[in-house]
């Protein structure tokens, strides 16, 4: 049922890796083993865009980061991406985010970069798998203490949204995540880019949020639709699992990892000495599977 999401996917992940090279439909036909013709009508289906438009995109965010974080000169920027000449890079440029590479250099502006897409998932994965042995090591989930210093949490604190597939239900995944990826640059070295989570809001409900964490005296451009708040440094208990197969062991070890985080009975463990600490500092996810592993963030209080 899900082949071509994971033949796709292939071809998306092979552009990735060749974008300052030639692409063509031949060579990615070559490499998932189907047909030209097929490959084409089989992306655009599954991607809402051609191969094409795709890889513009991606180079045009490639050359927008390399403007942002390198000193190499716009002419060769523009021809390590395949561009014909430093005025074809502006004109993308300017038609895709309203400034020229230059003035993107001078002023990084949030922009929404292109993203890599993702279209492979690991529900996809078990259903075509299903059977297959599992050569994984998914452990229990652990816990420690963190302390996070004080910073400022700049991102979409979704009302309605309960979890990370309710949020994208609200939200546009490329706009959003796109933004994200051109304010890297200044986000925080702990709270990074992309770091989720859940907040309580006025009812005292848990609700999701999603962003990037910047340095608490940040005073640059917050980008449309998404709000920067205060949170104070203190110390956060860290429910964790190191890394895993993304796409064979997701859903058990996020499911380990979130069920020791919300059921963690504090007074027992630290017999009074802190307490959650959820009203004045939001929780935070960390999803880097084969880096990192998965982790859910909860901010506790010394009584």
């Amino acid at each position: 049922m899900y082949e071509w999401n994971e033949a796709v996917q292939r071809m998306i992940d092979w552009t990735e890796e060749h974008l300052t090279e030639e692409i063509t439909l031949m060579e990615l036909s070559r490499q998932v083993g189907y047909s030209p013709s097929y490959c084409s009508s089989q992306f655009h289906r599954l991607c809402g865009t051609t191969i094409r438009q795709y890889v513009a995109g991606r180079r045009l965010a490639r050359a927008a980061v390399d403007l942002r974080d390198t000193d190499e000169r716009i002419l060769d920027i523009a021809v390590k991406y395949g561009f014909s000449s430093q005025e074809a890079l502006t004109r993308a440029f300017r038609d895709a985010f309203g400034c020229t590479p230059g003035g993107y250099r001078r002023q990084p502006v949030p922009v929404p970069l292109p993203i890599y897409k993702v279209i492979f998932f690991p529900e996809h994965y078990q259903a075509l798998h299903h059977g297959e042995e599992n050569a994984g090591m998914i452990t229990n989930a652990g816990w420690r203490l963190e302390y996070i210093p004080a910073h400022k949490y700049m991102g979409i604190w979704d009302e309605k949204a309960a979890d990370y597939g309710d949020f994208w239900a609200y939200n546009d995944c490329d706009r959003v995540c796109g933004t994200i990826e051109s304010m890297a640059h200044v986000s925080d070295p702990i709270v990074t880019p992309h770091t989720a989570g859940w907040y309580l809001n006025e009812r005292g409900e848990r609700r999701y949020l999603y962003g990037l964490g910047v340095p608490a005296d940040y005073v640059g451009e917050v980008p449309e639709g998404f709000e920067l708040r205060d949170v104070p440094g203190g110390y956060y208990m860290v429910f964790f699992h190191p890394p895993f197969d993304f796409m064979s062991e997701n859903a058990e070890v996020m499911g380990r990892v979130e069920d020791l985080a919300w059921n963690f009975d504090l007074e027992k463990e630290f017999t009074g000495k802190y307490a959650w600490d959820e009203e004045m500092r939001p929780c935070y996810q960390r999803h880097y599977p084969e880096g990192r592993g998965y982790e859910v963030l909860r901010p506790v209080k010394v009584k």
